[in-house]
């Protein structure tokens, strides 16, 4: 089906920036240039700016930055790492393939980690504390980490919706001992495939890192220091990446322009919760990865929103915990299972129009109106 609004439109953000693109692809090919080199090297150097961090590494996927961390780091067989299930699976996985064992905490109602819920579930086992930064926004950070140095606890921060994106002005990815960052195609600054970064501000963990994401070889030496994996950034994707980070500020302020607007046509329905409007004063810059609301009859919106034209997504209908194959139903997180029975995203994207949002707005008051 083809929609009036599509919840992303890739062809119309690649037309946009067409042949810089090109560009940038042709000068990589001719020169040869595949596997980590300028155009990566370049990348990290943009991201590390751009977060405020010492080093940024760039990998094949935000997964990967997930599990690499918790490898860097050492979390192993018989450690607890405190996470949130209202969350995609890989942040759960990448604990269970490193030996260990998630920890749920419910969220609060900005879908991102109750913070208020972690200290009760640090023991001698924790090890680690895994923060979502979901749809764009930070948690309270400045509590979480408060609780993790008073327990000798470490964060990881998976950021993989939130570049950009602060908390009392500094940027998610410079808390934590790691940040994660995931490029895929739909993400805020997304490749045109997989691709993620890693950030840290520790020398010896970052050091770690490279030679985790190149199968643990010593390049200088030729040594093999220990089993990694191939988790390096594709130099042409990172080429790609160097060409849209030109333009990322302005689509932040773009999705958060959208975002007042909807808000604006939407905050006087009282079904629904909408995520806080964008804000310059107080401890959130939220850069609207995701603008997601929430309703009661959730179901049926979608429904009339696809009959009408509008392209939504729900994720996640099916909390994590309900999920048989992933063992975690011993976890109650109310919260967390209202949303997901609630929660569906609206298209969001630089080039969406205006007339668009007023659309999806009109189909919506229509729904309520009816």
């Amino acid at each position: 089906m083809k929609y009036k609004v599509p919840f992303v439109n890739y062809p119309e953000h690649y037309r946009r920036i067409w042949n810089e693109v090109i560009s940038a692809i042709s000068n990589a090919l001719s020169k040869g240039d595949l596997i980590l080199r300028d155009d990566v090297k370049q990348f990290e150097r943009n991201m590390a700016d751009f977060i405020g961090v010492k080093h940024a590494i760039g990998l094949n996927s935000g997964t990967d930055a997930l599990y690499i961390s918790l490898k860097a780091v050492g979390i192993e067989a018989g450690d607890e790492v405190i996470t949130v299930a209202h969350t995609f699976v890989a942040t759960i996985a990448t604990i269970v393939q490193c030996g260990a064992k998630p920890i749920l905490v419910d969220i609060g109602e900005d879908m991102n980690m109750n913070v208020d819920e972690v200290e009760s579930k640090i023991n001698t086992k924790t090890k680690a504390i895994i923060p979502v930064d979901l749809n764009g926004r930070l948690c309270n950070m400045e509590k979480l980490m408060k609780i993790a140095k008073k327990h000798d606890v470490l964060i990881i921060e998976d950021s993989a919706q939130a570049l950009g994106a602060m908390f009392d002005g500094k940027k998610a990815g410079a808390f934590g001992l790691t940040g994660c960052f995931s490029f895929y195609p739909a993400k805020i600054l997304g490749a045109a495939g997989d691709a993620g970064l890693l950030t840290t501000d520790d020398d010896k963990i970052a050091e770690k890192v490279y030679l985790l994401r190149d199968h643990g070889v010593q390049r200088s030496t030729g040594e093999t220091l220990f089993y990694g994996i191939n988790s390096r950034l594709d130099n042409v994707q990172a080429a790609i990446l160097n060409v849209k980070f030109r333009y990322l500020n302005k689509w932040i302020e773009r999705r958060r322009k959208l975002a007042q607007l909807y808000h604006r046509r939407l905050s006087n329905i009282p079904d629904l919760k909408l995520p806080p409007p964008p804000s310059n004063n107080g401890h959130f810059y939220d850069v609207y990865q995701n603008y997601v609301i929430r309703s009661k009859k959730r179901d049926q919106l979608v429904t009339h929103l696809r009959e009408s034209g509008v392209e939504v997504l729900i994720s996640w209908p099916k909390p994590l915990q309900h999920h048989k194959a992933l063992g975690l139903s011993r976890f109650h997180l109310p919260t967390t299972e209202q949303v997901s029975n609630e929660v569906l995203s609206l298209p969001m994207y630089p080039e969406l129009r205006e007339e668009d949002v007023n659309y999806v707005a009109d189909v919506i008051q229509d729904f309520y109106d009816r």
